[in-house]
């Protein structure tokens, strides 16, 4: 029959046990229940967190003789209260002096009241054994105590949350685990986040907590975040292979953690496990990592994820982690390990090194998809210093998808890149990491891979920062590529690539280098602070370069050459050392809605046989040309807006011939459009006004091909055929130009047809210096001085042009020079149809109609008025005019009219000059004696171009 066990369920009768015998054992524990209070707790708040409800008090509380520990519970203050006769029943309020616990879980006792009676015998001696012996610090309870359950009223009433928070930060994460299944408090006790954060950042070092938010990837949690997220966290990478040495001597009954000493153990272990987490703490790792299977390596160590920011201090946590009861502290050192200070801006990843000197590092072969290698340094050093090539990668990817992240990579190979990944199934994730001052290449992606590099750094590396070839095509964003000893970025060899929103900068060739059939993709870019240039395509390269920016690189900004034919649109071309877009030896290209600005040199170029396509660009503010076509080159240059450029708008020279249609080129501080030294091509449909010399000047062979443009504003005449120029003018609208329309000279020998030439402020046409010209079809009107005038042995042909409405002489022709006239309109001009000068022979073939013109030459001589009443600003007439030579102490080589001579000067001594285009020097006051028969003094009022001649090329050189 089972012995009968008394109420209080402490001691056993009717049945003799051993003393090993595990009940006797209980049983004389709880006999002998010793209750152990740690000496100045009451004064060191170890976790200085404000309690739920209640606060901290400023100062520590004083000793009293009856209590030493005076600690500040409900319970003692009830029992002084009930032991003392002659409490008072006012007492001080609990509330003013002793903070609310965190937890509400303590067993209430009856609400007090002055007139309660005091304790149960029992209990106050108890309670009194309890605080007695202020030298003693541990107290015996009796076995009356024990019966009644003190010390469990204890623990459960007495003890405070911030002492048993205080213990509780000594256990281990299993102890924790299982004191919260002793009772309710203790299971909210041992749920507190903090006791969870300490543990945490014990056992994996991190700052914060460290999540999965899908397999494979993990993730720091950004503040604020839930406190809770601690002990998760912990759940989540428990289950991970440690390397340390530290957590793998600790390893016991009370931690049951995994680890290793090297990183090749701990990939053993885990490479068929469900969860392939290895954990690697802080130092040097040496050895050759290759995976054939998913696995998951992540740096453990103290220090920001980014290397950015500072290491947020935690104010309840002291620096001292967790005493480990597993492992007794080594004779001579502390109990407790105080974490290194750490700098704010130190990376996780600098603590934890991965370190090879033979081959690569990290191989990730066929298989291994799925792995993911985190906030480590990977480092490839070659073993001793050698002339010969050393290859070697820190990370090898073949035919593999791992996700790296948040890695430093360095190379030492002088072949061999720091990162390369190669084979058709080949697809890593590499994000966030820092590949630099490697020997050679920063990322090199080839044979078909694929792939996604995001918010990575690439700097300082040997040769080109990223390499893409043999049909590789990887996703880049965002990237960083700077200070390179190469190129940026390199694709060749029918390599291609999407590249996003990176910053490409201070490399020592170009940014980015395609050839040979590359073909890749580069959006919203920066290239700038090249020591070359910013973009370079040869050899047959192609590419869409699309909303990028460059800008400060040493050369243009972007070289297309040797076949290559990209796609550049959209980008912003400017402040380049010397041009902006460059295309020679044959290159091609689309080149479209780019802005293009403030260039050194020509906003574009085009030399040696290119043929580009350049439409609806703005070609702006350059320090030069805007467009410089020369040596051959070709293009079509289309809709772009050309303005503001220091020198011509276009210039086309050495044997070029380029197509401009539906341009805009205008407010230029030179020449609108410049052909010169063989200068060809077509100029149609294209608006070209306000520049300070003329709109379009040809010169020196040049034969062009100009018709159907609209050109105005010209403050040097609206076109310019000096120097043996050429070129057919045909069907243009030439307006409101300062100077002539048209100017032909020197040698020069055009055709000008179906032309409008009209509201000129000077002649419609002037011909002089031998030139020569074809003038057919045109209408030449409303031009302040002659419609057409031929001078200086020029020798032009006219045929069937009408020429109306001017404000001087239709056609004027003098000083030895003579014309062909078949077939001409001439009517309803202010002096003259036809006015020839002495010795001027016109050949007149027939067909020519000169009539219902005003002629007011002739009807102010018949009424006896100075023929300066009739000149208007530089529109001189032509007739008879005498030199007084009594006059001409007062201006020599005067001139007057035939009324002056009459009688202004009668009886001076006046000679015969003859018929010609003269000023009346009487009549404009210019000479000492006063016209006697005018009183209206006429003097030009545009006398900005009275004497001008055009502006030649000589000027603009």
């Amino acid at each position: 029959m089972a012995p009968k066990l008394k109420s209080s369920g402490s001691t056993l009768k009717g049945r003799k046990k051993h003393p090993s015998n595990p009940s006797r054992l209980q049983t004389r524990r709880n006999r002998n229940l010793r209750l152990s209070v740690i000496p100045g707790c009451a004064h060191a708040q170890p976790d200085q967190r404000p309690a739920v409800g209640g606060s901290v008090p400023n100062t520590p509380q004083q000793d009293s003789p009856s209590n030493p520990m005076c600690l500040p519970t409900e319970f003692q203050r009830r029992l002084a209260v009930c032991e003392s006769s002659g409490s008072s029943s006012d007492g001080p309020s609990t509330s003013s002096h002793y903070p609310t616990p965190r937890y509400d879980l303590r067993a209430r006792l009856p609400p007090f009241t002055p007139n309660c009676s005091p304790l149960p015998s029992k209990k106050r001696k108890s309670c009194a054994l309890i605080s007695a012996a202020p030298n003693s610090v541990k107290t015996t309870v009796s076995k009356e105590t024990t019966n009644d359950g003190a010390g469990r009223a204890y623990l459960r009433d007495v003890l405070p949350d911030e002492l048993l928070l205080r213990i509780c930060s000594f256990l281990t994460e299993l102890d924790l685990c299982r004191l919260s299944c002793v009772c309710r408090r203790f299971f909210m006790i041992a749920k507190d986040p903090y006791l969870w954060k300490r543990l945490y950042r014990y056992l994996f070092e991190h700052d914060t907590p460290l999540v999965m938010p899908e397999r494979g990837r993990f993730e720091f949690l950004v503040a604020p975040f839930s406190m809770s997220k601690w002990k998760e966290s912990l759940k989540l990478l428990y289950r991970g292979v440690h390397v340390s040495t530290r957590l793998r001597a600790e390893s016991g009954p009370s931690r049951r953690i995994k680890a290793t000493e090297s990183i090749e153990a701990a990939v053993a272990l885990v490479e068929t496990s469900d969860f392939p987490l290895v954990l690697v703490h802080p130092g040097t790792h040496r050895g050759w990592i290759c995976l054939d299977a998913p696995v998951w390596i992540v740096g453990a160590a103290r220090g920001s994820p980014d290397g950015v920011g500072s290491i947020p201090a935690d104010p309840y946590m002291p620096s001292p982690t967790p005493w480990n009861p597993a492992v007794p502290p080594v004779a001579g050192s502390p109990s407790r390990v105080v974490a290194a200070p750490l700098s704010g801006s130190e990376r996780i990843a600098d603590r934890v090194v991965l370190i090879n000197r033979a081959e690569s590092t990290v191989v990730y072969l066929e298989g291994s998809s799925g792995s993911y290698l985190g906030y480590v340094t990977v480092r490839y050093v070659p073993p001793t210093p050698s002339t010969s090539p050393q290859y070697g990668s820190c990370v090898e990817i073949s035919n593999a998808s791992p996700r790296i992240d948040r890695c430093v990579i360095r190379s030492g190979a002088s072949t061999g890149a720091a990162v390369q990944v190669s084979g058709s199934r080949a697809d890593p994730v590499v994000s966030r990491c820092c590949v630099s001052e490697s020997e050679n290449c920063g990322i090199f992606v080839s044979d078909s891979a694929t792939g996604t590099y995001t918010d990575n750094e690439i700097g300082g590396n040997g040769l080109a920062g990223f390499w893409v070839k043999s049909g590789a095509n990887p996703v880049v964003r965002r990237a960083h590529i700077h200070h390179g000893r190469d190129v940026g970025v390199y694709c060749f060899d029918n390599g291609f690539g999407y590249f996003r929103d990176c910053n490409i900068h201070d490399n020592r060739i170009a940014g980015v280098e395609v050839k040979e059939g590359a073909n890749p993709c580069v959006i919203n870019c920066d290239l700038h602070h090249g020591k070359t240039g910013g973009l370079y395509i040869h050899e047959r390269g192609r590419g869409e370069f699309i909303a990028n920016k460059f800008y400060n690189n040493t050369f243009a900004g972007v070289w297309v050459s040797k076949e290559s034919n990209p796609t550049i649109r959209h980008n912003e071309i400017f402040n380049g050392h010397q041009g902006g877009v460059y295309i020679f030896d044959r290159g091609r290209g689309l080149v479209e809605h780019n802005d293009i600005h403030d260039n050194a040199l020509a906003g574009v170029q085009i030399r040696t046989g290119s043929d580009p396509i350049v439409r609806h660009n703005k070609i702006h503010d350059g320090k030069h040309g805007g467009v410089y076509v020369h040596e051959s080159g070709q293009g079509l240059l289309e809709d772009n807006e050309i303005y503001g450029n220091e020198l011509a708008g276009v210039w086309i020279t050495t044997g070029s011939s380029p197509q401009l249609r539906r341009n805009r080129i205008h407010s230029g501080k030179q020449v609108g459009v410049y052909f010169y030294d063989r200068g060809q091509g077509v100029l149609e449909e294209n608006e070209i006004f306000n520049h300070i010399y003329s709109g379009v000047q040809i010169r020196t062979g040049s034969n062009p091909h100009i018709r159907k443009n609209k050109i105005w504003g010209g403050q040097n005449g609206g076109i310019l055929v000096y120097n043996g120029g050429l070129g057919v003018i045909e069907a243009n609208e030439i307006f409101d130009n300062a100077m002539a329309g048209v100017w032909i000279k020197t040698e020069s020998n055009p055709t000008l047809k179906n032309n409008k030439i009209h509201h000129g402020r000077d002649g419609g046409v002037c011909v002089f210096n031998n030139g020569k010209g074809i003038l057919e079809g045109n209408d030449i009107f409303c031009n302040s001085q002659a419609g057409v005038l031929i001078s200086m042995s020029s020798t032009p042909l006219l045929r069937n042009n009408r020429i109306f409405d001017g404000y001087a002489a239709g056609i004027e022709i003098t000083n030895n020079a003579t014309a062909q006239l078949y077939g001409n309109h001439v009517y309803n001009n202010k002096f003259a149809g036809l006015c020839v000068a002495s010795g001027v022979k016109p050949v007149l073939l027939g067909g020519n109609i000169i009539d219902g013109n005003l002629d007011c030459i002739r009807h102010t001589v018949t009424s006896g008025k100075c023929i300066n009443s009739v000149s208007v600003y530089t529109s001189y007439p032509m007739h008879d005019f005498y030199r007084c030579h009594t006059c001409s102490g007062a201006k020599e080589n005067n001139t007057i009219c035939v009324n002056c001579k009459t009688r202004c000067h009668s009886g001076h001594n006046v000679v015969y000059v003859r018929h010609d285009r003269f000023v009346c020097h009487c009549g404009d006051g210019s000479l000492e004696r006063a016209c006697l028969i005018t009183h209206d003094i006429r003097t030009s009022t545009n006398t900005a171009y009275e004497s001008a001649h055009p502006v030649g090329a000589s000027c603009i050189l």
